[in-house]
């Protein structure tokens, strides 16, 4: 099985040239080198990481979520929300591409082995830099903290990244050879996503896109999510449940009171969830009902205005403090 190197840049396909691409690196703090080599994709996607949250807020305040670069840009880079995958994969794409990496978006599917094929409801991608090729997957929530070598499943050694292990592995799988993005987690080797070589059009991502933030089997239709992925843990409120992740999988979880709720997802509280800071029941100062359905998460949660984009110094590796949701 080879990798498939081709390149998507010879026509603007995915609307590259509209990137306001030095709004976009103030959005993320980033004042480093802007050449396309390795040192580079990993600072941005790092610093990528630390400033935007993934979350699915629009699909229970709008019904949907809008992926065109200029909704994407105007909702991130310029009133400071976060996204999910179709949203943060085609935006670090742009960049990348207007800073001369070769990017390919990829489309796969979700969940460990076994069991039925799942629909292609993640947008990640693959990138040339430095004469190797690199797995940057900045939306998947629980990303890896850095990109992954594609290279490197040709030893078959496991790459470490901050205390985490993955390995990128070919396979086949329901008749199809696939690329599987694997986490060592509790002993245990789990795939997290698999995905192959067929060229991703605009209108692909678009079709996913729908199914994700509309079909009744979605997950991401049954309940809010904000993620917050730093080097050494995943912070997550998915529904009510507060989840903090460490390398190896080991999990410190509980259940969140409405106040608390409301904290993890408006205004000051917003900052805490950037900081890193313990959801503490001292800051209960929003009182809501419990948000079990789009209608009364979108009444009783409203986001923070357009322009509100709150100050959340995060540190970066090297001392840099960077701006975040």
């Amino acid at each position: 099985m080879t990798e498939n190197l081709s390149s998507e840049r010879t026509v603007d396909d995915w609307s590259v040239a509209k990137l306001d691409l030095d709004a976009y690196l103030t959005r993320i703090g980033y004042a480093g080198p802007r050449d396309a080599t390795e040192a580079t994709l990993t600072a941005l996607y790092r610093a990528h990481l630390a400033a935007i949250r993934f979350e699915n807020f629009d699909v229970f305040l709008r019904g949907g979520v809008a992926v065109d670069l200029e909704s994407i840009q105007e909702k991130i880079v310029f009133r400071g929300r976060g996204g999910y995958c179709y949203e943060q994969a085609q935006l670090f794409g742009a960049v990348l591409e207007r800073l001369g990496f070769g990017v390919e978006r990829l489309l796969a599917r979700v969940g460990p082995d076994g069991g039925a094929a799942r629909p292609r409801t993640h947008l990640t991608l693959r990138v040339r830099a430095d004469q190797n090729v690199w797995l940057a997957d900045p939306g998947f929530g629980s990303s890896p903290p850095a990109p992954l070598s594609l290279r490197r499943y040709r030893s078959g050694a496991p790459q470490e990244v901050d205390g985490w292990i993955y390995e990128v592995t070919p396979d086949e799988e329901h008749g199809q050879a696939v690329w599987k993005l694997r986490e060592y987690q509790a002993g245990t080797w789990v795939t997290l996503h698999r995905w192959d070589d067929s060229k991703v059009q605009p209108v692909d991502v678009v079709l996913s896109n729908h199914y994700t933030s509309t079909h009744p089997d979605s997950w991401f239709t049954w309940q809010p999510m904000v993620v917050r992925r730093d080097p050494d843990a995943i912070r997550s409120v998915l529904g009510r449940t507060y989840t903090v992740t460490h390398a190896g999988h080991t999990k410190t979880r509980r259940e969140l009171t409405d106040q608390e709720f409301a904290a993890a997802l408006t205004g000051l509280p917003f900052r805490r969830f950037c900081m890193a800071e313990p959801i503490s029941a001292g800051e209960r100062t929003v009182v809501i009902p419990a948000a079990s359905s789009a209608s009364n998460f979108a009444a009783a949660v409203p986001l923070p205005p357009a322009t509100m984009a709150p100050a959340c110094p995060i540190r970066l590796p090297g001392g840099a403090a960077t701006p975040a949701m």
